[in-house]
């Protein structure tokens, strides 16, 4: 098995020799990188060999080639003419282990980290980029204190306080025998039945800290390869990116220090859950000692929380270089004192108050009104700084929602978090109390908080207006498949005989495939609705102070039913969320293709590293990236050879993104080729800082060539609407899809539909990738001139979709 230079950089004088002396005579070996993309696939399938063998990697991610080609280098003259193909398998990173499914109940966090890569485009001195940034981590710092609040009113609210201190809410639950005041035991009293209780949330997020250290460890601790000393980037600093700075993909201690102020808000909310039912307790009872006591421990957790946004706040992303630097022992402090406060809370809890019981809701169950609030301000101030980074914006004619994906996202993060804090806690009163409904009228128990109720009554009309977007878009779609159906015949050999339901077909998979264009429309509707109805929610909770069923019995029945049916539905609706992220996950755990379909989930979402949330699902591109950032500089200096890194949909992403962390002696060496590739149609829209024109222009520049294949019938890919070098085109498409329309002498059997997948069954990938290896010649070309590439926008294609 092929190892690799430990110093890939540390250059040997050969190629310099050989550009001195007499060319070289010996033959010239090329590879062909592959990647693979969304979902993964295997080795053998890749390199259509039943027969691999390992060369590089491990069990996670690694490179393959056929057996018969394992000493390609030993024997260069076998493959005049033809690259050796080599497969870089990835999909291990997200799918690979089962117990990763359960990353589902982690899709806020992932969510909210994505809203830190949507921002506008705007240069990189900008003033508001800061603020964004910093907004966006504050908003992801709600979300892990809304966490432990959901923990803290399932387990200490609803069970310690309102179901054990409620002899017919316990009665028949032998396991909570032990807490009930009519036993007259030790852990009888509220406070002890709180201490205890306490330790439920506190495993959670012990967990979480946990899950989240392993996978840093495991993820984003791969450096990068060192550069090669004196080559520097010519490329105009409008069409840099931060992708190409060398410290990207090495978060190692950034996601630690975050790790650390999240624990430790999550602890401190765990706390100030505790202190303040001892402060109604003694404020009640009138204990002196214990009144004091108290309010130390709350100025320990408000220096604490104070300590933590600071952490929070200058926890920015350094890029230039790995930061590789130890945290201050003040950070790594933070969790190990804010753990002995909460053990100091817990014991103040618990001493012994005589007379002190529960009843009605725990104080500070009102704390859920504040966070919504709050995370709206938030949302609010990060739609203003993305207005203010999109006017400074240098090219925005496709940013999605006109710069304002992060707010909306945010928002969406916001709401997911939301619904799953709610319906956990809706679900589990309802178990607690048996056949009553909590909350109503000769319920055993208070039941969640009066917010959770109004924010699952509008959660019916939320799904209604989804209902509706998609019911127009589905009207889109045979709008234009009959449009396209006109056209299709004409794109085939007039010979071959027009069938009508295959035109229809046809028609209907570009249709169909064009709805991803159509994607900020729904995340526009949902966030706007969102919204609305949010603000609403929290509005009537505070001025009523009672559930929508009960806020409207005065009203006029029709009113009263409709309350009493959307905040029923709601709350089931609630529910079966999270009921079916579990399901998902376990049957994802039994079964391989569940699995793989939720990986999918995390090959889009967790692309990039976690910038903003510590405890979302681990950054598999900060191992993917270095993986291909070493092979190609590695294999480049030891062989001297030609490569072309051939990525496929996410794969394209993941290959883009490894040639800009190349230095630009390596970088000169390779070609890219892209098919079904998002790179322009959702990650430049989507995430225009990174990918947009300017960025896309600049890799085209710094590199030997770069090809791209389309369909209009897939729904992922598009052009890249670049035109470089005197008007030649990067891409090549739209390609035909299916490859003939009618049965022909050599199709006698009719043509699969391919859309996504399978780009290397059509004969233009053959002829565009031989093409890249006969640019690749022994010398070096130079960068190209920097008004040789500009934005194209391909002409509208005979489908009657625009391309892309």
């Amino acid at each position: 098995m092929e190892t690799a230079d430990p110093t890939p950089h540390a250059r040997s004088t050969d190629r310099d020799t050989a550009a001195d002396g007499p060319p070289r005579t010996a033959p010239q070996l090329s590879l062909e990188l592959l990647v693979h993309g969304v979902g993964g696939t295997t080795a053998q399938e890749m390199l259509g060999d039943p027969r691999v063998q390992l060369i590089t990697g491990d069990d996670t991610a690694a490179c393959y080639r056929r057996t018969d080609d394992a000493d390609a280098e030993q024997r260069p003259d076998d493959y005049q003419g033809e690259p050796v193909r080599e497969a870089y398998c990835w999909s291990n990173l997200t799918s690979g282990n089962g117990a990763r499914a359960l990353w589902l109940i982690l899709v806020p966090f992932m969510v909210a980290n994505l809203a830190h890569w949507m921002r506008p485009a705007a240069p990189s001195e900008h003033p508001a980029q800061r603020i964004y940034d910093l907004l966006v981590r504050i908003l992801a710092l709600t979300l892990t204190v809304l966490l432990a609040a959901a923990a803290c009113e399932v387990a200490l609210d609803l069970t310690a306080w309102q179901c054990a201190g409620t002899t017919v809410c316990a009665a028949g639950k032998s396991w909570m025998g032990f807490l009930s005041p009519d036993n007259s035991g030790w852990w009888s009293p509220p406070g002890r039945r709180l201490a205890l209780a306490s330790m439920v949330p506190l495993l959670v997020i012990g967990f979480l800290w946990g899950l989240s250290r392993r996978t840093w460890s495991a993820y984003e601790s791969a450096s990068p390869p060192p550069r090669l000393p004196g080559t520097s980037r010519d490329t105009p600093v409008a069409e840099r990116t931060a992708l190409s700075r060398e410290g990207f993909w090495y978060g190692r201690r950034l996601v630690a220090r975050l790790r650390a102020a999240h624990a430790t808000a999550g602890v401190l909310t765990v706390a100030a859950v505790l202190l303040a039912a001892a402060a109604k307790a003694d404020g009640d009872g009138g204990h002196p000692v214990l009144a004091v006591t108290g309010r130390a421990l709350t100025a320990l957790v408000i220096v604490l929380a104070a300590a933590t946004l600071i952490v929070v706040w200058r926890t920015a992303r350094s890029e230039g270089a790995p930061d590789v630097a130890s945290d201050h022992l003040v950070v790594r402090a933070l969790p190990f004192a804010s753990l002995a406060v909460l053990a100091l809370t817990m014991v103040h809890t618990g001493w012994a108050r005589p007379g002190a019981h529960s009843q009605g809701p725990l104080p500070g169950a009102d704390a859920f009104g504040g966070i919504a609030v709050f995370q709206g301000v938030l949302v609010l101030a990060l739609a203003v700084t993305a207005w203010v980074l999109q006017r400074a914006a240098r090219d925005d004619a496709r940013t999605a929602l006109r710069g304002m994906g992060g707010p909306a996202v945010a928002l969406l993060a916001c709401a997911v978090g939301g619904v799953l804090s709610g319906g956990v806690a809706q679900r589990f009163a309802d178990w607690l109390d048996g056949g009553a409904t909590p909350g109503q009228a000769h319920a055993p128990i208070p039941g969640p908080p009066v917010l959770l109720s109004w924010q699952a009554s509008v959660i019916p009309a939320l799904l209604l207006v989804v209902a509706a977007v998609a019911v127009l878009a589905a009207i889109r779609v045979v709008i234009v498949r009959n449009r396209v159906a006109k056209d299709v015949p004409g794109l085939y050999d007039p010979r071959e005989q027009p069938d009508a339901g295959r035109t229809k077909r046809i028609a209907a998979t570009i249709a169909g495939a064009g709805l991803t264009d159509s994607a900020p429309v729904l995340i526009a509707a949902t966030s706007a609705v969102t919204l609305v109805l949010g603000a609403g929610a929290v509005i009537g909770a505070w001025l009523t102070g009672r559930a929508p069923g009960r806020a409207t019995e005065g009203a006029p029945p029709v009113v009263h039913a409709a309350a009493e049916t959307a905040e029923s539905l709601g709350s089931w609706l609630m529910g079966a969320g999270v009921i079916l992220l579990i399901t998902m996950g376990r049957r994802a755990y039994r079964d391989h293709s569940a699995r793989r379909t939720i990986g999918i989930l995390w090959d889009v979402g967790t692309f990039w590293p976690r910038a903003a949330h510590p405890f979302a699902p681990p950054c598999y591109a900060e191992r993917a990236v270095p993986d291909l950032t070493w092979r190609m500089a590695t294999w480049t200096e030891r062989f001297d050879g030609r490569l072309v890194l051939s990525g496929h949909s996410q794969g394209s992403v993941l290959a883009a993104a490894a040639v800009w962390q190349l230095d630009l002696v390596t970088r000169s060496r390779v070609a890219l080729l892209t098919y079904g590739s998002p790179l322009e149609r959702l990650y430049g829209r989507w995430f225009p800082a990174f990918f947009g024109p300017p960025a896309l222009t600049g890799l085209h520049r710094e590199m030997d060539d770069w090809r791209n294949l389309w369909r209009f019938t897939d729904p992922i890919g598009g052009p890249i609407r670049l035109t470089c070098e005197g008007g030649r085109r990067i891409d090549q498409g739209p390609l035909r899809d299916p490859l003939s329309f009618g049965r022909t002498l050599q199709n006698p059997l009719p043509a699969q539909i391919l859309g996504h997948g399978d780009y290397h069954a059509d004969p233009v990938f053959g002829t565009v990738r031989a093409e890249l290896i006969a640019r690749l010649g022994p010398d070096l070309p130079g960068q190209r001139p920097a008004d040789q590439c500009t934005k194209s926008r391909p002409a509208q294609g005979s489908s009657g979709r625009s391309s892309g």
